[in-house]
């Protein structure tokens, strides 16, 4: 009898531990562009106005390595990929302090000229994170402890290749499987079991494109969007197959920015001269309700607030309406970049280092405060993010966490 009792506190034990992992990231940053990939964190009590000199800075971290991962965050942790000695690895940090506590080789390094290192930023699913590194590995670790169970190289396994930049996806984890663009022959997007790494379907012929995928409802009906190198499509968690495909804004050079859903409209863009479209969702099928020029996202995604998007046209910052594709206003505000967005205020950072707070209204660019670090030789082309009233940002090898929590 001692026993059984044992037994059932212990199981009671470890459904209260999931459960307040399960609470703490639905709340954190814990994949791609925050909680639900929209690039909106759900953090209030933030600074609306920044000082002269910008927030004061929590700490400056080293050890990233090289690459354009951004970061996600969860249970006090920090986690991103960089590369050094020709490997790539995915690393944990200590958010408070920026302290490394561990650090996990996946595959080999990516190199181009556009800079090396891995793209994509890991995905937390509860005990485990996946990541996708530039030339293909695809790896499961333990959160804690970075322990691999599981790895594969999505390129080799699925007889595809690597594209001109490198893989910069960051795997979509929906139930039991996780799902990336493979770029293979009946194999453009894969799912594997998220357990084992083992294959659940293949579908599709497309190159990969740069681009993460997104959750759609239809119907009561989940579905993945992805953007390839030839269109965006939705096809079924189940099996794959297609259920709807459109091409008119893929670019055929690099499709990056992530689909934006809203209901069951999705607004998707490019850049290279190409534009952007809304489309509504049937059980039929897709209907293109407008394409416009007046929003090439390249490698930022706009964040949608209220009815307005707000993004970088190429490197003009634009808030646009989404219902018709009114444009509000444009501005050079910090030049060329990516953004973010809590607590009633727009976090932008250009690829030169410049950071700035902006107001998201389609009154008129209002700037709240900006400030610049110091870049390397590269963009600084890692997104920000915003965890624990702290700001974080990446320059290759360097981490910053600014404090932007309000007194």
């Amino acid at each position: 009898m001692r026993k059984l009792v044992t037994g059932v506190a212990m199981a009671v034990a470890v459904l209260a531990v999931l459960a307040a992992q399960a609470r703490t990231q639905t709340a954190d940053w814990f994949q791609w562009r925050g909680p639900n990939r929209d690039g909106k964190s759900t953090e209030t009590g933030l600074l609306k106005t920044w000082p002269t000199q910008g927030p004061p800075l929590a700490w400056r971290g080293t050890g990233a390595g090289i690459g354009y991962s951004s970061f996600a965050a969860s249970g006090g942790r920090l986690y991103t990929m960089g590369g050094r000695g020709g490997r790539e690895f995915v690393v944990a940090f200590d958010a408070a302090t920026g302290r490394k506590l561990w650090e996990t080789p996946i595959g080999t390094l990516f190199s181009n000229d556009r800079g090396d290192g891995p793209r994509g930023t890991p995905t937390i699913d509860r005990a485990r994170l996946y990541a996708l590194g530039g030339s293909g590995d695809l790896v499961a670790l333990d959160i804690q402890t970075g322990k691999p169970a599981w790895s594969k190289n999505v390129v080799q396994d699925f007889g595809g290749r690597n594209i001109s930049w490198g893989l910069s996806e960051s795997p979509l984890v929906v139930n039991d499987r996780v799902l990336v663009q493979a770029g293979g022959p009946n194999a453009s997007i894969v799912a594997l079991d998220k357990a084992k790494g083992s294959l659940l379907w293949r579908n599709h012929s497309d190159e990969a494109g740069y681009a993460s995928a997104v959750l759609a409802t239809v119907g009561g009906t989940q579905q993945a969007v992805f953007f390839t190198a030839e269109r965006a499509l939705g096809v079924s968690l189940r099996d794959g197959r297609e259920l709807w495909s459109y091409d008119k804004v893929a670019n055929r050079t690099a499709n990056i920015a992530t689909p934006i859903v809203a209901g069951n409209r999705v607004f998707v863009s490019s850049d290279y001269g190409t534009g952007a479209a809304l489309l509504e969702l049937t059980a039929n099928g897709v209907r293109e309700v407008y394409f416009t020029r007046d929003m090439r996202n390249h490698h930022s995604t706009s964040v949608l607030i209220g009815e307005h998007l707000y993004g970088f046209s190429g490197s003009i910052l634009t808030a646009m309406r989404l219902g018709d594709g009114t444009v509000a206003w444009r501005d050079r505000s910090v030049g060329k970049g990516s953004l973010v967005y809590a607590d009633q205020r727009l976090y932008l950072y250009s690829e030169n280092g410049v950071v700035g707070l902006a107001e998201p209204t389609p009154d008129g660019y209002r700037e709240h405060g900006r400030f610049r670090i110091e870049p390397g030789s590269l963009p600084t082309w890692s997104h920000p993010i915003i965890s624990g009233g702290r700001l974080i940002l990446r320059d290759q090898d360097q981490i910053y966490a600014y404090n932007v929590k309000a007194p």
